[in-house]
């Protein structure tokens, strides 16, 4: 088994590099990327719902979320950080991980979308939406695994 991972990654040294392997690249990339951004965007999001939905003049900061509103939020996106890891990781090693990819790319940009479009005629309403949106499995697949 060593000596058989021995040669794969002595081919690879060998191997000239190609346009598929720019591809494997740019592609596992701009998946990392759009999930840490979607992750990570929300620190100014919350700054400006708080404006929007929670603006009260005589508080002593005006315009910020309520505490549990912001941790559900916030905590959500990781909660289904966990769960899409543990789920769409199984699913990957039944399904293939690159059909599983596909699905979870086009999952998580329906889910963005509506997230941005979170709809509702008070704030209740609408954090619970981008709450439902947020949750959506974020799903982290390793690189290295989708094009082998």
């Amino acid at each position: 088994m060593a000596e058989q991972q021995l040669g794969v990654l002595k081919a690879l040294d060998v191997a000239k590099t190609q346009l598929y392997h720019f591809t494997a690249i740019v592609i596992a990339g701009m998946g990392f990327f759009t999930d840490a951004y979607d992750l990570f965007c929300v620190s100014l999001v919350t700054k400006l719902l708080g404006r929007l939905y929670y603006f009260n003049p005589a508080s002593e900061k005006p315009g910020t979320l309520p505490p549990h509103v912001a941790a559900a939020v916030n905590g959500v996106a990781l909660c289904g950080t966990l769960a899409g890891q543990l789920f769409f990781g199984w699913l990957g090693d039944k399904l293939g991980r690159k059909k599983v990819y596909g699905i979870t790319l086009i999952m998580m940009i329906v889910c963005s979308v509506a997230s941005g479009l979170s709809f509702g005629s008070k704030a209740k309403g609408v954090m619970t939406t981008l709450c439902f949106f947020r949750y959506k499995f974020h799903p982290i697949i390793n690189a290295s695994y989708i094009y082998t």
